[in-house]
């Protein structure tokens, strides 16, 4: 019987599996690269990876969408990910991994192959193996913020909302680390973002006080 969470994945155009089961496959280290596993024991990590469903997917494949909804979140057990978001105010209407290193990318197409317009998208992160993501949308239900597509090819994870609620009810030590650690991971990146915010403000001041030197010297 196919579940909610694995019919929600495969209406988003990914390919389900299996179970991850033991995560023990994707190695021993995992427990350690892995925040959301860091405080957990073997066996607690693999009751953890039988609530996942596995999806595998190919460089260019589309995990997330911005400005879909999904109640899931994803762990990267293996390849790389692009994150990425539209800059002018609109969702991804396609999503694209990043080439090289630029921070911009440009000329998003159409389904068909014509340009559709000049679309600017600025780089979040590129993450690797062990890192959470996906986790605000799955709590609150909003739109995605940002669009997340696989560079190199990819296996991960996929918790939904409802099996956490499971995990609670059936194994509660469980569930109750998996949900301290969703919420440092989302304190952190509340941490990261105010500090970028920081940064701007300071660059954009020293920007004005270079440009009144500057009049001032004229």
């Amino acid at each position: 019987m196919t579940s909610r969470l694995q019919q929600q994945l495969q209406e988003a155009g990914l390919t389900v599996f299996s179970c991850c089961e033991s995560l023990d496959y994707y190695g021993a280290d995992l427990l350690k690269v892995a925040p959301l596993l860091q405080d957990m024991t073997a066996a607690e990590a693999d009751i953890l990876g039988a609530a996942m469903l596995l999806v595998r997917a190919p460089a260019g494949q589309v995990l997330i969408r911005e400005g879909d909804t999904g109640e899931w979140m994803m762990l990267l057990l293996k390849g790389t990910v692009d994150i990425t978001k539209r800059m002018d105010g609109q969702h991804n209407s396609l999503a694209k991994p990043a080439l090289g290193n630029s921070q911009e990318l440009t000329q998003a197409q159409n389904p068909d192959g014509d340009q559709d317009q000049q679309a600017a998208f600025s780089r979040i992160a590129v993450i690797q193996r062990g890192a959470a993501f996906g986790e605000m949308s799955m709590l609150d239900s909003n739109p995605r913020y940002a669009s997340c597509t696989v560079i190199e090819a990819a296996e991960v994870g996929v918790l939904g909302h409802h099996e956490i609620a499971l995990l609670i009810r059936d194994h509660p030590a469980v569930g109750a680390k998996l949900l301290v650690k969703i919420t440092q991971l989302m304190a952190q990146r509340l941490r990261n973002t105010s500090n970028q915010l920081v940064q701007l403000l300071r660059e954009k001041k020293s920007k004005r006080r270079t440009q009144d030197n500057t009049g001032e010297a004229a």
